[in-house]
Order: structure tokens, then C-alpha cells, then sequence
């Protein structure tokens, strides 16, 4: 009977140990693949801000070589164009409903109207990386911008979905996705608060769904929202 009992704890043992250390693994998996910065001065600047503009996200869709054997010139590119749009109106989205909840201290600019300014311009995907952060909110007569990249091997926008649903036929891999977001000052173009994320086979089937996988915890460090 008491090496029974010994046994049994013995077993216990080693089972809690097993679920801590499986804890502890999964904790520094997620650390590794979330990173987020955020200046020691954005509370003190984003007093003063009043409207912020959301750029296109900078896309790339990787796909298999079969599959773009299957592209024509420049569909890939459309694809990416489409998918960086759809980001752009989906984080669009998610600040507007925390203004209407009342959560959200500023204004953020329509989509629409920041692309119709750097259209103005001539800045497009191909050249906007020749502007600084500084220049870009002159243009587009904001406080700060939030700019970012955006990798995936599953487009999540409508039309980049269809278009590549009907050249290709087949996904083949589950959704991944590497974020990286940062939003800088007007003034001096400083970085005010950068957060990369990595997520994979769960964050949904359209652009919405990613980002508010993307913003669900990283929104709580972020000055604007109260």
C-alpha cells in the first residue's frame, strides 16, 4: 500500500513537472514570436496629437514555384496591392469602432483620402521607402503614421483571395502571417512604438480577423487608446 502511494506521487510529480515546464515552453514560444517596443516618450507626445493616417502595409505573398508558374506579369503584384489595401481598411476598421465605443483619444484619417494625398504626389509602393517618416505625415497633414510590412503565404483580402483562388486552385499551406507595425512621430519622424507578431492557422479567413488578432493585446500598450 505505501509503495502504491509513493508510486502514485511519484507519478504526480512528474506529471506537474511536465505541464510546468510545457507552460513555460509555451510562454517563451509566444514571447518569441511577439515583440513589442514602445518609446519611454509616447504617452508625453501622443498628448498632443490629434490624427494619425494609416499607410498601406508593404505585401508579400509568398507562393510556391508551381504556383507562380501560374502567374502572369504583374498579377502578383496586384495580389500584394489588393492585400496591403485591405489591411490599410481592415486597422481602419478597428480604430473607428474603438471611437464610436469611445475608447480611442484621436482621429484617424481615411484611407481613402491618405492614398488620394500620396497619389497626389506620385508616391506609390515602389517609391514611398525614399520618403521619411517626417515627410510623409506633411503630406498627408497628420500627427503621426502608422506604416508597416506584411508577409504571408495566404492573401486575406477578397480580391487578392479570388484572384489567386481562380489562377491557382488550391491554398496547400495553412494561413501564416508575420506582421510588422510602426508608428512614428510628424515632428522628427522617432519611432514611437513598433510591434512584430507572428501568427499561424488561426487568425481566421479575411483582414478583419487578422488584425484584431494583431491588436488584441498589443492595443492595451498603445497611447491612443484609453
Amino acid at each position: 500500500m505505501v509503495i502504491a502511494i509513493r508510486t502514485i506521487t511519484s507519478n504526480m510529480k512528474k506529471i506537474t513537472q511536465f505541464l510546468f515546464l510545457m507552460a513555460f515552453l509555451s510562454g517563451f514560444i509566444a514571447q518569441a514570436q511577439t515583440h513589442l517596443y514602445e518609446n519611454p516618450k509616447f504617452d508625453e507626445l501622443a498628448k498632443d496629437h490629434k490624427n494619425i493616417a494609416i499607410l498601406p502595409f508593404r505585401t508579400k505573398i509568398e507562393l510556391r514555384p508551381k504556383q507562380m508558374e501560374k502567374l502572369e506579369s504583374g498579377q502578383l503584384e496586384e495580389m500584394q496591392k489588393s492585400e496591403a489595401e485591405s489591411l490599410q481598411e481592415a486597422m481602419h476598421s478597428w480604430f473607428l469602432k474603438r471611437k464610436k465605443r469611445g475608447t480611442l483619444a484621436i482621429d484617424v484619417q481615411p484611407p481613402s483620402r491618405t492614398r488620394t494625398l500620396l497619389l497626389k504626389q506620385n508616391i506609390n509602393s515602389e517609391n514611398i521607402d525614399a520618403f521619411t517618416p517626417e515627410e510623409l505625415a506633411q503630406i498627408l497633414e497628420v500627427d503621426a503614421i502608422i506604416s508597416g510590412t506584411y508577409e504571408t503565404n495566404k492573401p486575406m483580402s477578397e480580391g487578392a483571395s479570388v484572384a489567386l483562388g481562380l489562377l491557382i486552385g488550391v491554398w496547400g499551406r495553412t494561413n501564416s502571417a508575420v506582421v510588422n507595425m510602426n508608428i512614428n512621430n510628424s515632428g522628427d519622424g522617432e519611432l514611437l512604438w513598433n510591434y512584430n507578431k507572428k501568427v499561424s492557422g488561426s487568425f481566421g479567413s479575411n483582414s478583419d480577423d487578422l488584425i484584431n488578432v494583431l491588436m488584441r493585446k498589443a492595443s492595451r500598450r498603445l497611447a491612443y487608446t484609453k
